[in-house]
């Protein structure tokens, strides 16, 4: 085998492999691993669709494994690190085991500002120090901001809140009746913490994606909340939309992985084969970095599908260059 394809095992039911209607969600998952897995196989390669945590697999048997929808990953944290761990001398991963350790964590946002990245500002809180966001948000001059974990995706405990004299907001509303520094704290028990001031911007104007593969900029989305809500991901009723890139986004995504490879290359690690760079606007009009995606980011395959034919071509002549 040359390629297994990963996913999430939610994904592998047999309504799934038997094609059976599964609504919009589902349907563009599929859409997506289907347009990389043709892809793959046009370039010759033999490819597998399998869950990450698939018992049954052994991974020394196939040349490498390509993350694409495993979802669950931060669900999971303690299966899927060792998992991770292990699996690396197994085969080879795209994107490679130590760039995935470090972009799980949005501690990574640190290290990229120190290359010269503009990121949006980012107060790190760890886990436990129990730190009064009040206190946090005034030393900062914050009254409007968003809170989210270090490992989660898919927007999972993040908040925005806002506060006005000794009134403060959450949206959406917590699933108990906790306060604003009650909920922090809770939060802040079990995970660290990110602290991010809000850009209003991304009510008006959304969240760019721009799509990155082997050195190409290959195309880009905006991604849109729905009204009331903060949070672009579908998964809380956001809506994507492709993007027509300029090449200002280019030239601006390009810088951020050049200085995102340096790096990658100062620690000794593989460059990534792809990524997907998530900018908001801030006050002054300049696009900041809120995500750099290089774990199992959507790439959006559906709206530019010859997109897919470049990672494959890519994912070959990386194979091919180290047989």
């Amino acid at each position: 085998m040359d390629v297994v394809v990963l996913t999430d095992k939610r994904y592998l039911g047999p309504s799934l492999r038997q094609g059976e209607p599964t609504g919009g969600y589902i349907d563009n998952l599929l859409t997506e691993d289907r347009l990389v897995m043709n892809a793959l196989v046009a370039c010759g390669l033999t490819v597998d669709r399998r869950a990450w945590c698939d018992n049954s697999m052994d991974w020394s048997l196939t040349k490498s494994a390509l993350f694409r929808t495993t979802w669950d990953y931060f669900d999971r944290w303690d299966t899927f690190s060792p998992w991770l761990h292990g699996v690396q001398d197994q085969t080879r991963l795209f994107n490679a085991a130590p760039i995935v350790h470090w972009n799980l964590d949005k501690h990574y946002l640190q290290d990229l500002e120190q290359r010269g990245v503009k990121v949006v500002p980012t107060a790190f809180i760890r886990r436990q120090s129990f730190l009064p966001l009040f206190d946090l948000m005034a030393r900062r001059g914050w009254s409007d901001v968003v809170i989210k974990p270090a490992i989660a995706g898919a927007a999972v405990d993040t908040y925005r809140l806002t506060r006005s004299g000794e009134v403060a907001t959450l949206s959406p509303e917590p699933p108990s009746t906790e306060d604003c520094e009650s909920l922090w704290q809770a939060l802040l028990a079990k995970q660290d913490m990110l602290v991010q001031p809000f850009l209003s911007h991304v009510i008006e104007t959304g969240e760019k994606s721009l799509i990155w593969i082997d050195g190409e900029v290959t195309h880009g989305v905006l991604k849109r909340a729905k009204s009331g809500d903060f949070r672009v991901q579908d998964d809380h009723g956001g809506t994507v939309a492709p993007l027509s890139v300029t090449q200002t986004d280019k030239d601006l995504a390009q810088d951020i992985m050049t200085k995102c490879l340096k790096h990658c290359s100062s620690q000794g690690w593989e460059a990534p084969l792809y990524a997907r760079v998530d900018l908001m606007r801030n006050e002054e009009g300049q696009w900041l970095v809120s995500e750099l995606e290089m774990v199992e980011p959507e790439l959006w395959f559906r709206f530019h599908p010859e997109a897919a034919q470049t990672l494959a071509q890519a994912l070959k002549a990386r194979l091919t260059a180290s047989a």
